[in-house]
């Protein structure tokens, strides 16, 4: 694989759910009815939710906010993901689930793409919220400095650094 990730995407009506709640979807391929897949480019940052029940409810409720791995980067793996992604944010239980669909929904109506939002924010949201704390708020003036700091060159002391310890 050349980098990327493909996300298996299921619909049972109030059995299985597996869909995509924000992300830029480089490629869809419709396998049934009720089966289809979503493939991201390396880089992409994407949110994928999956819900499960029985005849007795919920059994599972599970949000993964993963970044598509590029050529060579180390990855987890998920369920129904390939081959995994860098994750950025893993919830589970619905509460959880659920306050982390508020703060996409928060972002949206900043005007921010989720998918462009600073990687460290959704580590921070996950943190906080594994912890039973509220996660900060995203703000217009964080989204600039995280455009902002994507516009600089590496810093030459940190490049240096990373090849000198892949040389021994």
């Amino acid at each position: 694989m050349s980098g990327g990730a493909t996300v298996e995407l299921v619909w049972i009506e109030k059995r299985v759910e597996h869909w995509i709640r924000f992300g830029r979807i480089a490629r869809t391929k419709v396998l049934s009815r009720s089966r289809s897949t979503a493939a991201f480019d390396p880089g992409a940052v994407f949110a994928f939710v999956r819900w499960q029940a029985n005849d007795y409810g919920t059994v599972v409720s599970r949000i993964d906010i993963l970044r598509a791995p590029r050529p060579g980067e180390p990855y987890a793996t998920v369920p129904y993901v390939t081959p995994g992604g860098e994750s950025l944010l893993r919830l589970s239980g619905w509460p959880k689930v659920e306050r982390v669909l508020q703060v996409v929904d928060a972002i949206e109506a900043l005007g921010v793409n989720p998918a462009n939002a600073a990687p460290n924010y959704w580590r921070h949201v996950h943190n906080r919220l594994s912890a039973g704390m509220e996660p900060r708020g995203y703000t217009a003036a964080q989204h600039r400095a995280w455009l902002l700091r994507q516009t600089c060159p590496p810093d030459p002391q940190t490049l240096r650094a990373a090849s000198a310890g892949s040389a021994s």
